[in-house]
């Protein structure tokens, strides 16, 4: 099977070497110094102790690499909006695309049946430019919970975890979605194959949307967040907000709120990546983690002051700090937005 990985950062480096590892035909899209690093030495996995070095055919232009079986694309959702276009040399006539962004993805409502089948997301896919040129029939969900870092251009260090989730649109066993999740078992990965990929997609969100847009606005770490009585109870009531949302469109919450927050305390002093962004100047994510579902609250007719007061101040640090919006200004993430009706209070 060939596999590209769109993005070979800190998770796309690690999923390439484990992929590979496993017998999968794996290239890479990176660039930069990352990208000479590994050419010229290959890409390095610090893991459990030991290096593990492999050689890839590496590029940063995807026509390098041809049509693919597989593209995981492990970019940031924004990264993800504007590369969306340069995939096209890897797209062959049943290339499969996973996507491994955090956050609401831009098909979300492909295949969800009910009233709000086929509606598009402008927060996380501004003018459809991922449906459009990807195409939802494409997509198997992923969710993604190693901690990885890149320590320096070629090297990534794994911290912990090793767990995805893998599911269709549809919610159907499909020969491709088994395939896919025995490449990840085959390289030592653990494969979750979900019959409702959204149900994992919102119990992840659903503790970033509070506590990445909390620790930007006032640089604290999690476990702060998590036990401080008045940053607890915001990031409460977003979540309330938030599974009144889910639930509309059919989700499972598996925990309750408390053992979510709880969870969140217990990682400790750890700073959320939207912080470690803002700290390095780089863009944040904020539209897919909050901007989106303020938006699929307005589809769905639930009010959300908490989420949108929230949402308002980070844009608004974002911008004056220089990492946000990060759409051009002609299909802006934040004007489609807030073009939308907004429900009277």
């Amino acid at each position: 099977m060939k596999v590209c990985i769109f993005g070979a950062g800190a998770i796309g480096g690690y999923l390439g070497i484990m992929l590979a590892r496993g017998g999968a035909d794996v290239s890479l899209v990176a660039r930069g110094a990352h990208l000479e690093a590994i050419r010229s030495d290959g890409l390095k996995l610090l893991i459990d102790g030991e290096t593990l070095q492999r050689q890839f055919d590496a590029s940063d232009d995807p026509a390098d690499l041809g049509p693919q079986d597989y593209v995981i694309v492990a970019l940031k959702a924004h990264q993800a909006w504007e590369s969306a276009q340069s995939m096209k040399p890897l797209l062959g006539p049943s290339t499969v695309v996973v996507t491994a962004q955090n956050g609401v993805p831009w098909w979300y409502f492909y295949k969800l049946g009910g009233p709000h089948e086929g509606k598009r997301l402008k927060c996380v896919d501004p003018g459809d430019v991922q449906w459009e040129t990807i195409g939802p029939e494409r997509v198997i969900g992923s969710t993604v919970y190693p901690a990885t870092e890149i320590e320096e251009p070629g090297v990534i260090r794994h911290i912990a975890g090793n767990r995805f989730g893998l599911g269709e649109p549809s919610g159907e066993m499909s020969g491709r979605l088994e395939n896919l999740a025995s490449l990840f078992s085959a390289g030592g990965l653990d494969a979750k194959v979900y019959a409702s990929i959204r149900d994992d997609i919102w119990i992840k969100l659903w503790g970033n949307l509070c506590f990445n847009p909390i620790s930007v606005l006032t640089h604290a770490t999690l476990d702060v967040i998590a036990t401080s009585p008045g940053t607890r109870l915001l990031a409460r009531e977003m979540m309330r907000e938030a599974q009144t949302i889910g639930e509309k469109l059919n989700v499972y919450f598996r925990v309750d709120i408390t053992r979510r927050i709880d969870g969140a305390a217990r990682v400790g002093a750890h700073r959320t990546s939207m912080l470690q962004d803002l700290r390095r100047g780089r863009p944040i994510e904020l539209d897919a983690l909050l901007a989106a579902v303020r938006e699929m609250g307005q589809i769905v007719g639930v009010k959300t002051p908490y989420i949108d007061a929230v949402l308002a101040l980070t844009q608004q640090m974002g911008e004056v700090a220089g990492v946000y919006p990060v759409y051009p200004a002609s299909v802006d993430a934040r004007q489609a937005s807030s073009s939308m009706d907004i429900m009277p209070a």
